[in-house]
C-alpha cells in the first residue's frame, strides 16, 4: 500500500486524482492532456497497487487548493469558482436557494459568503437545523473535491430558476406568470416544477395567472373554448390538437361551425408535426384567451384558481 505522499511523482499524482473523482471529470480538471499522456496514467495508476485514504486525501487537497487556485498562464484560464454565481444572487434569493436543502449543501454554501450573509441565512434556520449546519461547517475538508463540484453545478442550475428580485415583491406572482408566457413549453415546465418543489406557496400564485393550452381545454366552459376556436387560423387547429385524445379532437371540432368542420384539413392532422410548430400554435390560443380577459370577457384568475364555473 502507498503510504508516503511525498514518495509520489507528478504524474502518480494525477493518476490518483483519476481514480478518486473518475476519469471524465479529472480530464475536465487537468485540461490539455494528450491521448499519449492519458495512457500513461492509466497504466500508472494500474501499477500503483492500493493507496492509503491518507495520500489519497493530499492529492486531493493539492489539486483542489494548489493547482486549480493558480492561473494557467499558457492557457490563461482561471481557477475553478464553482460557486461563484452566488454573488449574483440577493438575499432572498439566497434563502430560497438554500431551502429544503441537507445541511452539508447549506455548510457548503455558508463557507462561501461573507460574515454578515453568513449570519442572516443562519438566522433564518429552525433551531434544530442551524445546530445540524454548524456542526457541518467544521467538517467541510472531508467532502471530495468531486462533491464540491458537482454541487456548484446542481445549486448553479437551480439558481436560474430562481425568482428575481421584483418577483418576490408583493404582485410578483402575476409578474412571474407574465415572464413565462414569454418561455418554450420546456422551460416553462421546468421552471414551474422548480418553483412547486422550492416554493409551493409561490407556485400557488404563479398558477393562478400562468395560463396554458391544457388549462383551457381542461378548465374553460365549452362557450368560451368555442370562442378562442373560432380566433384561431383554422390550418392551424390540427396543429395546436397536436397530442390530444381522439375524443378530445372529436369535441372540439364538433364546437366549429359547419362551414370550418367541412373544411378542417385532416390530412394536416395526420402528419408528425415539430413540437416547435405545435408550442407555436397553442401559444394562440392563449393569447386569445389573454385578450378575452383584457375585453372583461373572462376573469383568469377566477378560471384558474379552481374557483367553480357554471355553463
Amino acid at each position: 500500500m502507498i503510504n508516503d505522499y511525498h514518495m509520489l511523482s507528478g504524474i502518480q499524482k494525477v493518476a490518483i486524482l483519476f481514480s478518486v473523482v473518475g476519469e471524465s471529470l479529472a480530464m475536465s480538471l487537468v485540461k490539455g492532456l494528450s491521448k499519449t499522456e492519458i495512457r500513461k496514467i492509466r497504466s500508472t495508476l494500474s501499477s500503483m497497487g492500493e493507496i492509503s485514504f491518507s495520500v489519497k486525501k493530499r492529492v486531493m487537497e493539492e489539486f483542489y487548493f494548489g493547482f486549480l487556485s493558480e492561473r494557467d498562464e499558457t492557457k490563461n484560464d482561471g481557477p475553478i469558482q464553482p460557486f461563484e454565481f452566488l454573488a449574483e444572487l440577493n438575499d432572498e434569493q439566497l434563502i430560497a436557494l438554500l431551502d429544503k436543502e441537507e445541511p452539508p449543501v447549506i455548510a457548503m454554501i455558508l463557507a462561501q459568503l461573507e460574515a454578515e450573509k453568513k449570519m442572516l441565512i443562519l438566522n433564518k434556520l429552525e433551531p434544530e437545523l442551524k445546530g445540524r449546519v454548524l456542526i457541518e461547517l467544521g467538517s467541510l475538508d472531508d467532502i471530495p473535491l468531486e462533491g464540491i463540484i458537482e454541487v456548484g453545478a446542481r445549486l448553479k442550475e437551480k439558481s436560474t430558476y430562481l425568482p428575481r428580485t421584483a418577483e418576490f415583491s408583493r404582485g410578483g406572482a402575476k409578474e412571474i406568470a407574465d415572464m413565462l408566457s414569454g418561455m418554450g413549453s420546456n422551460d416553462q415546465e421546468r421552471y414551474m416544477q422548480t418553483l412547486q418543489n422550492e416554493n409551493p406557496e409561490l407556485y400557488a400564485g404563479v398558477k393562478a395567472f400562468f395560463l396554458t393550452f391544457e388549462d383551457i381545454m381542461e378548465k374553460f366552459p365549452s362557450d368560451q373554448i368555442r370562442t378562442i376556436l373560432n380566433s384561431v387560423e383554422l390550418d392551424l387547429l390540427p396543429i395546436a390538437f397536436k397530442g390530444l385524445e381522439e375524443e378530445k379532437i372529436a369535441e372540439l371540432k364538433d364546437m366549429l361551425p359547419q362551414k370550418k368542420q367541412a373544411m378542417y384539413n385532416d390530412e394536416l392532422a395526420g402528419k408528425p408535426q415539430p413540437k416547435r410548430e405545435v408550442d407555436n400554435a397553442r401559444k394562440l390560443f392563449v393569447d386569445a384567451a389573454k385578450q378575452m380577459e383584457k375585453d372583461g370577457a373572462i376573469n383568469l384568475e377566477d378560471i384558474l384558481s379552481g374557483g367553480e364555473m357554471v355553463e
